[in-house]
């Protein structure tokens, strides 16, 4: 109990001592201590606004347009040459007279072995009234005949048809 009031008592109390934080500067000097240096002054730069939504959009009305439209019939005008220039072009890329022509060609064996699928495309073109053709779609089947299907030989051969070709 006498230790409570002890602790008490001090708590109380004022303590005048404390430890100084600084060594204590001899009484004959009389000097303010030094000034750190601070951040440097800023440069005198005029305030500005900040640019938001509506000055950006006053900024819009203030000058004059720079966005000229042209008239509707300028419009429509420099369309129409557009359109004739683009229709001059795709004659000139596509030959006259083209049609596509589906059905199933056999190609022929040319002399060196190879399939002549020319030939096939022409044959088919001519079947529908054109002159010749040039294939686009070919197809290719294995032939075997049942006997060596079922035997297990290897004697089967590889025919190429012509689905489609554009005729002339």
């Amino acid at each position: 109990m006498l230790l409570a009031a002890v602790v008490a008592a001090m708590m109380a109390g004022t303590v005048t001592a404390a430890w100084p934080q600084q060594p204590p500067s001899p009484p004959s000097q009389s000097q303010p201590p030094p000034q750190l240096p601070g951040p440097p002054p800023a440069p005198a730069v005029p305030p500005r606004g900040n640019p938001g939504l509506v000055e950006e959009i006053g900024k819009l009305f203030k000058g004059p347009p720079a966005l000229t439209l042209p008239s509707p019939r300028e419009a429509l005008d420099g369309l129409n040459a557009g359109t004739q220039d683009a229709a001059g072009r795709l004659k000139q890329m596509a030959p006259a007279a083209q049609t596509m022509v589906s059905g199933r060609t056999l190609c022929p064996a040319a002399a060196n072995g190879a399939p002549d699928c020319k030939a096939a495309a022409d044959q088919l073109c001519k079947g529908n009234g054109f002159r010749e053709g040039r294939g686009v779609d070919i197809e290719s089947a294995q032939k075997c005949s049942a006997k060596a299907y079922f035997s297990g030989r290897t004697a089967c051969q590889t025919e190429y048809f012509v689905t489609r070709a554009v005729c002339q």
